[in-house]
């Protein structure tokens, strides 16, 4: 099925405002999704590697503002 990548990437990063919490080392959020959308959105410098053992994965400054930013605009 042909979909459009952008607006899933949008819409994964605005989950993940859900699940995001707070550790010694930053933000994080469980990567709980689809890892072709984990790698696009490490790729976009939104989220630290997905590829490791971890459950969760770090979000970068960007990637915080701009999930809590598409969840208010998506679900409030």
């Amino acid at each position: 099925m042909k979909y459009d990548e952008n607006t899933v990437d949008e819409m994964v990063l605005a989950l993940m405002h859900l699940t995001t919490f707070k550790d010694a080392s930053g933000y994080r959020t469980w990567k709980g999704h689809d890892w072709e959308v984990l790698d696009r959105l490490h790729q976009k410098g939104f989220i630290g590697n997905p590829k490791s053992k971890s459950r969760s994965v770090d979000l970068t400054s960007e990637g915080q503002n701009r999930s809590a930013d598409l969840f208010r605009k998506h679900f409030t």
